[in-house]
Parts: C-alpha cells; sequence; structure tokens
C-alpha cells in the first residue's frame, strides 16, 4: 500500500493522541499473568497491538477489542510456544516470563520489528537466566524452562534498556523473593506498566538512580487500566504543526513525557502553549539551528529524532543530531536528500554524550544544513518511525509524494491519513 501526498500547504486544527504502542502491546503481555480478565482502556487498534492480539490468542488468550478498549482473558495457557511470529515485532520475547511463571516452559522467536539495528537481547536472557530460567539459543528460538520456578536476583544493567527492564519486571513480580534492578529504564511506558501490575496486586517499588524493587507475590488479579497517551505521535503531529507553518491542537499530550521534546522545540524557533486538555503548538519564528543527543528518559527520545530532523532542514544554519540508543537510525536521510534536504552522516561521536558507538562503524551522527526547499519524491518507508519522517516530509514539500509500505507506519499510528485530512492534509492511500 501508498500514500499520495501533496504538500505545501498549513496544517491546523485538531487531533487526538491514541493510547501508546510502546505501552499497550506490554500490557497485553502483562495480562498474561493472570487467569481473571484485564480491561486496558483508551486502546490503539493499530498494527502492532493487532500481531499482539494474535501472538496472545495463540497462547490461549480470549481477547474483545471494541471502541477503544480491550478485554483479555487467559484463564490456562494453553499453548506456550510462540514461534510462528518470528520477525513479525519484538513483543514475543516479553512473553517469557508470564510463560514460565504460569506454564514452567516458553518457546518464542527471534526477534523483528524495526530495521534499526540488530537489537540483541542478551539483557533479558542474562537477566532471566539470574532469575533462574534455563534458556536455550537455537537457530529460529529461544527454548526456556523455570521446573523449579523463577527466584528473585539482583541484576544490574549495563545500559538502562526499556524492553530488559520491562521483561525482568514482569518475570520478577510472581517470582519467589525479592528482585532488584539497577541500572532500569524508567520511561513513562515502563512506570505505567508498573501502575498496571500494582493495581493487579504486584508489590513494586521505585528508588533513585534507576533503582527498581520487586517483591514477588502468589497470585495476581484482573484489572481496569488507562493506557497513557503515545508522546510519540505527540511529538510527531508537534513537528508536522510546526514544519507546515500551521497551529496543530493536540489532546491528551502530556507536558510531563514531552519536556525534553518542549525544550528542544523552543530552542528551534517553535512555540506550544499547555492547556487543560492537551498542547497547542506553532511556529513563533524562523527556524535557527540546534544541535541535539538523544538519550535514554528523561533524555531526547531516540523516536524523536527522525521527525525532528525534517524541521531542522528548514532552519537556518547548521544542526548536529548524534544518536546515542541506536546504531542504524539515519537511513531516512538518504530518503529526505532525495527531497532537496542537505543530511551528511558520520560514524564519528558530534556530541558530548558517552556513547555506546565511540570508535565503530556505525553512522550514528548527521550534520544538516538548512534551510533546504523539499519537493515531491517516490519515498518507500524503512521502519516505523523513518515513516511519519516521510508523511511531515512530503506534507511540508511542493508537490506530489509517494510514500510506500506505509504498512509500517500503519503499525504505530492509527488511521493515520484519515486523522491528517481532518487538519487539511491532502493525503490519500492506495492499495
Amino acid at each position: 500500500m501508498r500514500f499520495i501526498i501533496n504538500g505545501g500547504k498549513s496544517l491546523s486544527g485538531k487531533i487526538r493522541v491514541q493510547g501508546s504502542k510502546n505501552a499497550a502491546t506490554k500490557m497485553m503481555v502483562a495480562s498474561l499473568l493472570t487467569d481473571e480478565e484485564c480491561i486496558l482502556e483508551n486502546f490503539p487498534q493499530i498494527g502492532d497491538t493487532e500481531i499482539t492480539a494474535e501472538l496472545c490468542r495463540s497462547i490461549g488468550s480470549k481477547i474483545d477489542v471494541r471502541e477503544g478498549t480491550a478485554r483479555i482473558k487467559t484463564r490456562n495457557i494453553k499453548n506456550p510456544v510462540a514461534v510462528s511470529f518470528t520477525r513479525r515485532n519484538r513483543i514475543p520475547i516479553l512473553t517469557l516470563g508470564p510463560l514460565l511463571a504460569r506454564a514452567g516452559k516458553a518457546e518464542v522467536p527471534v526477534l523483528g520489528g524495526d530495521k534499526i539495528g540488530p537489537r540483541p537481547v542478551d539483557l533479558h536472557l542474562d537477566a532471566l537466566r539470574a532469575l533462574g530460567a534455563e534458556i536455550n539459543i537455537l537457530e529460529d528460538r529461544f527454548r526456556a524452562s523455570a521446573s523449579a520456578g523463577l527466584k528473585g536476583a539482583k541484576i544490574q544493567f549495563k545500559f538502562p534498556s526499556v524492553g530488559a527492564t520491562e521483561n525482568v519486571i514482569l518475570a520478577a513480580v510472581l517470582a519467589k523473593g525479592k528482585t532488584t534492578i539497577k541500572n532500569a529504564a524508567t520511561e513513562p511506558e515502563v512506570i505505567d506498566l508498573i501502575k498496571m501490575l500494582q493495581k493487579m496486586g504486584a508489590i513494586i517499588g521505585l528508588g533513585a538512580n534507576r533503582i527498581i524493587y520487586i517483591e514477588g507475590v502468589k497470585k495476581l488479579k484482573g484489572v481496569v487500566h488507562k493506557i497513557l497517551p503515545d508522546r510519540n505521535e505527540a511529538v510527531s503531529f508537534a513537528c508536522l504543526s510546526v514544519g507546515t507553518n500551521g497551529k496543530i491542537k493536540i489532546k491528551n499530550a502530556v507536558q510531563e513525557h514531552l519536556i525534553t521534546f518542549l525544550n528542544a522545540l523552543r530552542r528551534i524557533g517553535g512555540e506550544y502553549q499547555v492547556e487543560a486538555d492537551g498542547i497547542t503548538f506553532w511556529g513563533e519564528r524562523v527556524l535557527e539551528a540546534s544541535e541535539l543527543e538523544t538519550d535514554t528518559h528523561p533524555g531526547f527520545m531516540t523516536d524523536w529524532q527522525q521527525p525532528f530532523a525534517v524541521l531542522l532542514t528548514q532552519a537556518e544554519g547548521v544542526s548536529v543530531i548524534h544518536e546515542t540508543i541506536y546504531e542504524d537510525r539515519f537511513g531516512y536521510a538518504e530518503d529526505l536528500n532525495l527531497m532537496g534536504a542537505n543530511i551528511k552522516v558520520f560514524s564519528k561521536c558530534l556530541g558530548e554524550l558517552p556513547c555506546r558507538f565511540n570508535g565503530q562503524n556505525h553512522n550514528h551522527s548527521a550534520v544538516i544544513s538548512g534551510p533546504t526547499l523539499l519537493k515531491d519524491a517516490k519515498l518507500k518507508v524503512r521502519d516505523l518511525r523513518s515513516g511519519i519522517t516521510h508523511i511531515i516530509a512530503a506534507l511540508i514539500a511542493q508537490g506530489e509524494s509517494v510514500v510506500e509500505g506505509i504498512e509500517e507506519i500503519d503499525r504505530g499510528y492509527e488511521k493515520i491519513d484519515e486523522r491528517l485530512r481532518k487538519l487539511g492534509a491532502n493525503i490519500k492511500r492506495l492499495n
């Protein structure tokens, strides 16, 4: 499928942020920890939640999704094997904890999802082994067992990985004894997962300096939980507003989740007003070049740098982006250059933050010279966030652009074309 987009028009109006993709999928997995019904409100009906629903159903869940609410009940684990979901997304690895807790064994596939790096899972596997799991790595799957059950452990990550932190939490809540996670990820989506698990009966504490404490319990109960708004959607629409010289109110956007982005946006000339039910964004002045580095929360999120880069192509001067989270996240630069942008990528660290990729042959820094006039082009979506970047660039550009491979965008943005048309966008979906 593809989008046909005619750009060069200011977009204005109101758009509502949906429930967080990165939270919803993990909460669906969390529902496997109980045999009682879990109700998830503000539920996004997107590609990744559909895939995760298929995964949960294959394990034994009954799932009903309608009008933004998902009801999930897994009375019994019927099938602890989810290998058929190989490379469809990265969620299966997170089922290891719940399956080991309730069935004592599990088989899950190697990771899939966005093409932004290999996403090694050594942090996940080492942590689960520390909790008592036996894990064999086969060609296409991980085979795990915990015949004696999982037991609490002290775990320290070398890097605050969101996925690994969530995996340990999901495994430890039903383990025997206490678990301590040092250098844990503390993103809003992780905290929201903790809030859901607390409602279910888990005992989870937050300490200073990225420490999470978990006391295992014998049983968890059902829950009703409202998923937090998707901060990546909010940033995408904010960049679209400023980039098209429009004025868009983003309903449900949460200032607390966007502080670092809001500062970066104001530095380059974007403006916003925080209101009771959301945030309104617009361009205050001619955009100015800037420097930014991605970092773990509360730093500038890696998922934000792609749409923000489009704004920097319209800014006066030379901007620098240093990506410290994923080693292969500048694939979109080639596409923006086709549209008239001036972006050069480098393997050197062009920033001040300590970086895991220092001295390695990964293009993880970018220099953007602007402003440049963006023109129409034929684009192929490389991953979810580059996909929304293509849409923003095409709506800024003059002429008619074609964006192919939009299934990747549908993984994370619900009915994106319909919602953008309400802002005045000229965007059409074709099979």
